[in-house]
């Protein structure tokens, strides 16, 4: 019998809470941490007979440094001496069941080994960070009435090194290279795959194992930081995805921990994802819910995180999600709702918020589960923001029709301003719709490759005229041509070309517009902010609206989805006077034919769509124009 440690790390306090569901800053207690003469470590594993740590200090010896139990807590902790920074070691887990044996990474490690070794490494969280204005003001940053434009990034294949087997970039050797690229786009925030360890570099990173390291594939957690430090000092907010909702079933990770389903469920009906083939945690066990808090908050406390975009949250909600009849268990109310899942997010999104009030939370949710970005105290689930999956959707339905049969779809451009304002909406054109057979987006445009581009430009200028805030997948930026492949770099060659060079020059353009004006961005999440002028000339395929600010002029969007040249199209405004033309998707400058309005139309007396004055436009083929007042 092992005796219980004795000068335990953990206080009753820390055991009750962590028990309880409670204790949200377990990092600090579990893990590898310098200890007098080594380093201690602490693990959950309350159905093991034995836990010793295995490592290259002791030739990966099961039964050379065994751990004590804490006070009956289920927590194995001890001091290993001469083991330190840079120590490679794996918990040795004898399960009190059956005999079962298990050599596992630790859980709460904030290094592992590169993939695809799969122990963990002794380290530090040490770094002289100098991001101090940006963390100071960034709560203006991507408060709802800030300009939010999102460059969604994986990190192994946004650029690579050709002369050195087309290896990734570290992290310390991309942050000069995307500050410089996002800044000269106008972005204001970066969102990353997700960057925590994980062993299957196809799954690009949503098969999590390490929910607190950073992957070593681009280097060390210091070197994380330090990208993370140069975007906030150059102004750019990061953006983390985060996944709670699965995790993959790796003979290290957290699968079958202690030889009994100790982070899933034991029932494949509740504990087995069908589309992932990975196991689902456990919502209902406390210190579950302890480990994923502590996680979240782990991220936003120690790598200074502005936000979390949290990875399919529609799979955790419903408890017969992609699953048949007889394939799932009703709750206790016999209904399909989890509800554990329900508290566990609601409660996330709590302590997110009261741990770090100036952070935004974002739910990738595909339903029409209500008010998922409304505080809990109303019944929310407490999100800052949610992906209009719908938008994103209807839209690339309706941008992939030849113009000809537009007319007899236009409902998919117009249905989303019945619920546009339901929630706080981030409208994503994402990884996801440039993989698995979809073709990048440029591809998916009908027609030669003028209109194509065309198509693409007019796309990016409606997005950018909805409201809500914006995310675009890196490469949409200049017009990739191929899918998006994780295996390779994008095709960085192509802005050297005209057509891609205009591309870029437009997405710069239509980012500092929405930046400058503010009734392009401060009622995003308002319904004061839009008003249709015209949404029902599906005939003609044109669609026309009003964005509007707290003060300042309003700003008039006219798409043309068609390639018919429009002349005298008259379009009903507000006010009398000078109207400018502040961007046109078809200027030569961008790639286009140059048709436009000579930068400024005079309105007229004229009453249209319900308004005293009017303008006469010359609509160009394929194209959006912005009017300022």
């Amino acid at each position: 019998m092992i005796p219980p440690v004795a000068d335990s790390a953990f206080t009753d306090e820390d055991l009750h809470f962590f028990n309880e569901g409670t204790h949200f800053r377990l990092w600090e207690k579990f893990g590898s941490h310098p200890a007098a003469g080594g380093t201690r470590f602490a693990v959950w594993a309350p159905n093991a007979e034995r836990v010793s740590v295995i490592g290259d200090f002791n030739g990966w010896d099961p039964d050379t440094h065994p751990l004590a139990p804490v006070r009956g807590s289920g927590i194995w902790e001890g001091v290993v001496a001469g083991a330190g920074k840079g120590t490679k070691y794996k918990y040795h887990v004898r399960s009190r069941h059956e005999g079962h044996r298990s050599d596992k990474a630790d859980p709460f490690a904030w290094h592992h080994e590169t993939p695809p070794r799969t122990a963990s490494i002794v380290w530090d969280l040490d770094y002289r960070w100098g991001d101090e204005e940006w963390m100071a003001a960034r709560r203006r940053r991507h408060a709802l009435d800030a300009p939010v434009s999102i460059y969604e990034v994986h990190l192994g294949s946004w650029r690579r090194v050709p002369g050195e087997a087309n290896r990734p970039l570290t992290y310390r050797e991309m942050a000069p290279r995307l500050v410089e690229h996002v800044r000269g786009m106008g972005f204001t925030h970066v969102q990353f795959l997700p960057v925590m360890e994980h062993p299957f570099y196809g799954s690009w990173g949503y098969q999590t194992t390490g929910y607190f390291a950073p992957t070593s594939r681009y280097g060390t957690p210091q070197d994380f930081m330090y990208l993370v430090d140069q975007l906030h000092r150059s102004g750019i907010g990061v953006i983390l995805d985060w996944v709670p909702s699965h995790f993959p079933t790796d003979a290290h990770g957290l699968g079958f921990f202690d030889g009994t389903h100790l982070y899933e469920h034991r029932d494949p009906r509740e504990g087995f994802h069908p589309d992932w083939n990975s196991a689902i945690f456990n919502y209902g066990r406390h210190e579950v819910r302890s480990f994923l808090v502590s996680s979240a908050l782990f991220w936003l406390d120690r790598f200074h995180a502005d936000a979390l975009r949290v990875d399919a949250v529609a799979s955790m909600l419903y408890r017969d999600y992609s699953r048949r009849d007889g394939e799932w268990i009703p709750n206790e109310h016999g209904g399909r709702e989890n509800i554990e899942a329900i508290s566990f997010l609601r409660r996330f999104n709590e302590e997110a918020y009261r741990s770090h009030p100036d952070v935004q939370t974002v739910a990738e949710e595909s339903t029409a589960w209500p008010m998922v970005s409304r505080p809990t105290h109303v019944g929310g689930l407490g999100f800052g923001l949610k992906w209009d999956m719908g938008w994103m959707h209807d839209t690339l339905s309706y941008v992939r029709l030849d113009p000809i049969h537009r007319k007899y779809h236009h409902d998919l451009l117009t249905f989303r301003m019945l619920y546009a304002f339901t929630e706080n909406f981030v409208l994503p054109l994402s990884h996801d719709e440039v993989v698995h057979g979809k073709g990048s987006l440029l591809g998916r445009m009908p027609g030669d490759d003028w209109r194509r581009f065309a198509n693409l430009r007019l796309l990016y200028g409606y997005m950018f005229a909805q409201p809500g805030k914006k995310l675009l997948f890196m490469g949409g930026e200049f017009g990739q041509w191929r899918e998006w492949d994780h295996d390779g770099s994008l095709d960085w060659h192509l802005a050297e070309f005209p057509p891609h060079a205009g591309m870029m020059k437009w997405v710069a353009d239509l980012n500092r517009c929405h930046r400058e004006v503010p009734a392009l961005h401060e009622l995003d999440c308002a319904p004061e902010g839009f008003e249709w002028i015209d949404c029902h000339d599906a005939d003609q395929s044109v669609v026309s609206l009003l964005r509007r600010g707290r003060t300042g002029p309003p700003v008039l969007v006219v798409c043309n989805f068609t390639p018919v040249v429009r002349q005298d199209y008259r379009v009903g405004v507000p006010a009398g006077g000078t109207w400018r033309e502040i961007l046109n998707s078809d200027a030569g400058v961008y790639g286009g034919s140059g048709v436009g309005n000579g930068g400024r139309v005079d309105a007229e007396p004229h009453p249209a769509h319900g308004r005293p004055f009017s303008l006469r436009l010359t609509l160009p083929p394929l194209a959006a124009l912005y009017f300022l007042h």
